[in-house]
């Protein structure tokens, strides 16, 4: 397989160098700082006239990945954001970054160990396939690698509707909740439409614990306080994953703690962040973010000792409440799909992982590797029971 096999023309596109017009569009690549900031105003705009879900693609997350990675000092930091223009306009975005690991190089979503989603930017009135593609091809061009890897890309999405035929699925598609409040004209409308014994027994729940001492729902706006409650969420979660023996890229990340604490202080993440408080004690907490009208859930834990009164399903729909009385379009539940999360969900958006091969090494890795035996150890290990998977991660080092 060619270097070309999955990006047509890349060959006859590194040949006229970084800058390639075709169509009218037109494509470069940035791999630093000032660049981000060269075309900050731009990119805002495009965030307000882009398509879907695009948080991980925001001009806030590539400067908090960008920042983060310096802090930590990161050598091997190596990123570089594709862009799309027609002449008066930039149309389209992909920020991305190069990893290594001893086998080959990819090309993977900017902070991939850190997003949820992966997608491009791109202006809603410019074609999605021809942007896409001169997006990898500016990539490429600039950041040579074996190959590309996008995990839990939408169905319908702008990256989803470009990618090229040659693109190869790896892995089983997820599922990803979301409510779309928009479509209601008030919480009161859109809660009417879960179930009522649902209802009813969220009601009881909350009466139980009430009868015990005071429930509250709280939206944390102090900053120290925020900080004290994203290391709660994050302490809680990696105790549950270590319970049940799974890990996570972002739980794997030495960094991902510090990175998390450091979106408190930047003006360019709205960051949100919720208690539910039962005598004075968080019984159940998420937080996450805001963009382009929408709320993405993030990170969450809860107190087990409580499952009876299913305090995270009473705190989800408090956070639905409180995004609708804020205006927000829709809350986006992300990956996993979960019951607690399809309570209140009004539709399920299904995800799924592509690889795109650039030489006949990733070809031959991305086939071996992540549509055979990744996918295949993966049953294996979540096939065993709990306590056998929590000893095989502290074995392999992701259970400390």
């Amino acid at each position: 397989m060619s270097s070309t096999g999955a990006l047509p023309g890349l060959e006859d596109r590194r040949a006229r160098g970084a800058e390639a017009v075709s169509y009218g569009l037109s494509a470069s690549a940035i791999r630093d700082r000032a660049g981000i900031e060269a075309i900050a105003d731009r990119w805002l705009g495009l965030e307000a006239h882009g398509t879907g879900f695009n948080l991980f693609q925001s001009l806030g997350w590539a400067r908090a990945i960008f920042d983060f990675e310096r802090e930590r000092g990161n050598a091997a930091f190596d990123p570089v954001i594709a862009t799309v223009s027609d002449g008066r306009r930039l149309v389209g975005v992909l920020p991305l970054e190069r990893i290594r690991t001893g086998a080959r190089s990819l090309l993977v979503p900017l902070g991939h160990g850190f997003a949820q989603t992966s997608d491009a930017l791109v202006d809603a009135n410019v074609d999605a396939g021809a942007a896409v593609t001169r997006l990898f091809r500016a990539a490429v061009s600039a950041v040579p690698s074996d190959g590309i890897s996008l995990l839990k890309v939408r169905d319908g999405s702008a990256l989803a509707r470009g990618l090229p035929r040659t693109s190869i699925q790896t892995g089983a598609a997820q599922g990803a909740p979301y409510v779309a409040l928009d479509a209601y004209p008030d919480f009161a409308s859109y809660f009417s439409t879960v179930r009522s014994k649902t209802r009813k027994n969220m009601r009881n729940a909350r009466n139980r614990l009430e009868r015990e001492g005071p429930v509250e729902h709280q939206v944390v706006v102090d900053a120290a306080d925020c900080q004290a409650l994203i290391e709660r969420t994050l302490e809680g979660r990696a105790e549950r994953l270590k319970e049940q023996g799974l890990t996570s890229r972002a739980f794997r990340d030495s960094g991902f703690r510090d990175f998390c604490t450091s979106l408190v202080a930047r003006d360019d993440i709205a960051l949100r962040a919720f208690s539910l408080q039962h005598q004075g004690r968080p019984l159940a907490e998420q937080w996450g973010f805001v963009h382009g009208g929408r709320y993405y859930a993030y990170v969450a834990s809860r107190d087990f000792s409580h499952s009876d009164e299913s305090p995270g399903k009473l705190h989800l729909s408090d956070i639905i409440r409180t995004c609708a009385e804020q205006g927000l379009k829709g809350c986006d539940l992300g990956v996993p799909v979960m019951p607690y999360k399809l309570t209140f969900a009004t539709q399920t958006i299904v995800v799924r992982d592509y690889a795109l091969p650039i030489t006949p090494r990733g070809w031959v890795m991305f086939q071996a590797w992540d549509v055979w035996l990744r996918p295949s150890l993966k049953r294996l290990v979540l096939a065993l029971p709990a306590g056998l998977r929590s000893g095989l991660m502290r074995l392999a080092g992701h259970g400390h």
